[in-house]
């Protein structure tokens, strides 16, 4: 009895023993991962490196840093610049002596407004005052932040005048300012594009400089000029 009591008690020590050693080993290899970074991602290693990464604020900052003064005036200044050739080209229908004009005024505002709803997004994105309702009828107002004499903006009297015209004397007066005020937008577009920064803003310019060329050649055509 004594011999069976004693060989019972050391199978269960080598037992307590072995169970005690698997549970040292698991322990072990545990905090092994874990310095080496060896047991996966799923733990401090991985907020470490979402940690490390770029926040969505600084993101938001770079993309605000991305425009210069020259963006800011040519967006303050196309502004009203474009309202006043909208304004233009409401006033062809009922006017208009010839299908050509109203169709060109109708593709003129279709153009220009979404451009003016464009501008005034990224001033305000900027921080910037959006011009207010009406300075495209206010020609002293405009041509800020180096934009004098590039303009091509009508004058009261002017935009006076093709309120009160009809029919052939119409087309001519509008065709006529028009190409002046294409003219300034052109020499508006060309300054962004060699001194602009805002990538969106450079690319209107560029597309400004085409569509409102091909118009330009539109209208002399019309005019019988070239």
């Amino acid at each position: 009895m004594k011999i069976e009591r004693s060989l019972v008690r050391r199978t269960v020590a080598v037992a307590a023993a072995g169970a005690t050693a698997l549970v040292l080993a698991a322990c072990g290899g545990a905090d092994d991962g874990g310095s080496d970074g060896s047991a996966g991602h799923g733990g401090h290693s991985a907020a470490a490196s979402a940690t490390a990464s770029p926040t969505p604020s600084a993101s938001a900052s770079d993309a605000r840093g991305g425009h210069n003064a020259a963006d800011v005036a040519f967006a303050k200044g196309m502004i009203p610049h474009h309202r006043q050739a909208v304004d233009m080209a409401d006033l062809a229908p009922g006017r208009a002596g010839s299908p050509e004009v109203e169709k060109l005024a109708a593709e003129i505002k279709k153009a220009q407004d979404p451009e003016i709803r464009t501008l005034s997004g990224w001033l305000t994105a900027w921080g910037e005052e959006v011009p207010a309702e009406g300075a495209a009828m206010d020609h002293s107002s405009h041509g800020m932040d180096g934009m004098d004499g590039m303009d091509g903006m009508m004058t009261d009297q002017e935009m006076r005048g093709l309120r009160d015209a009809s029919g052939e004397a119409f087309d001519t007066a509008f065709l006529e300012l028009m190409v002046k005020h294409h003219e300034g937008a052109l020499a508006m577009a060309e300054t962004e594009r060699a001194d602009g920064a805002f990538a969106p803003a450079r690319k209107m310019a560029a597309q400004i400089i085409t569509s409102q060329s091909a118009e330009i050649e539109r209208m002399n055509g019309l005019l019988g000029k070239g």
